[in-house]
């Protein structure tokens, strides 16, 4: 591969472990942000020529707070094609087909307009709950409230997507598939409350509530409400059994085993104490 990686989403989860080890490996990229040199916008197209300039490939993750997401990101990536950009690693979602709703139709953008493009579907991110709503709530109510029942799922660390998107961005070429990573151990959001209650020293419950009122939830932290029932929808899978499995294919791309909860819950015991900030 030639050319800086141009990474989106580069102050997300996956984008900030993604910019660390380019970083630290020496690989020329570029952030992909309104506060980044050259700024970029996905609602201004007239930021991405000078974003692309120089670009050999890019980690692309779809913004969550903008609307119409999938159609602005096909256009970004027609612009990125006519101006030369070769590899593409999409950010997807862990059994979400090419030709799909959501991050399915980027996929299938890819699939029929590109030549050497690989699509990342891990399953849940474990900084779910260092992040964002799971964050305040364990902090504040000792809870965590989802719409997953008993439903099981292999968390993963966001910190092993960045490392299996390192080596598609920066490795052999031509792959032109999607990878299904995850961790390997399925766990139910009870036993996900439970470990992080026992790493922090305080007591954390499972509170299931019913998909309206997740939906609710991600439009009061400012998501459109689009993105808010994607998400809802992914994790109603989760009661069905959609998850509970494991694949050994990030072991595979990086030759290490991936994180495993209980690492992380003990990694991260003091940021789900109250009163931290």
């Amino acid at each position: 591969m030639s050319g800086l990686v141009l990474v989106t989403g580069a102050t997300g989860k996956t984008g900030r472990s993604l910019s660390a080890q380019l970083e630290a490996n020496g690989v020329p990229h570029r952030a992909a942000a309104r506060s980044g040199e050259p700024a970029f916008d996905w609602t201004r197209p007239e930021t991405w020529n000078s974003a692309l300039e120089g670009v050999g490939a890019i980690y692309l993750v779809a913004p969550p707070t903008v609307d119409d997401p999938y159609s602005r990101m096909i256009s970004f990536l027609q612009a990125a094609v006519e101006r030369g950009v070769g590899r593409f690693v999409f950010l997807s979602m862990a059994s979400l087909p090419a030709g799909a709703f959501a991050h399915g139709q980027v996929h299938q953008w890819l699939k029929d307009h590109t030549g050497d493009w690989a699509v990342l579907g891990p399953s849940a991110f474990m900084q779910n709950f260092t992040e964002g709503s799971h964050l305040a709530t364990i902090r504040q109510e000792d809870t965590i409230y989802s719409n997953t029942g008993d439903g099981r799922v292999s968390f993963i660390s966001a910190d092993d997507i960045a490392r299996a998107a390192f080596v598609l961005l920066t490795g052999p070429g031509g792959l032109n598939r999607d990878f299904t990573i995850t961790g390997d151990e399925p766990m139910s959001y009870d036993q996900v409350a439970e470990q992080i209650g026992r790493a922090r020293g305080r007591a954390v419950t499972h509170t299931r509530i019913s998909s309206e009122d997740l939906v609710a939830r991600f439009i009061a932290r400012g998501l459109p409400e689009a993105t808010a029932k994607v998400l809802a929808f992914g994790y109603e899978g989760i009661v069905g059994g959609a998850f509970d499995w494991t694949t050994e294919v990030f072991r595979e791309l990086t030759g290490r085993p991936a994180t495993r909860f209980q690492a992380f819950a003990e990694a991260n015991a003091e940021v789900w104490r109250p009163g931290v900030r």
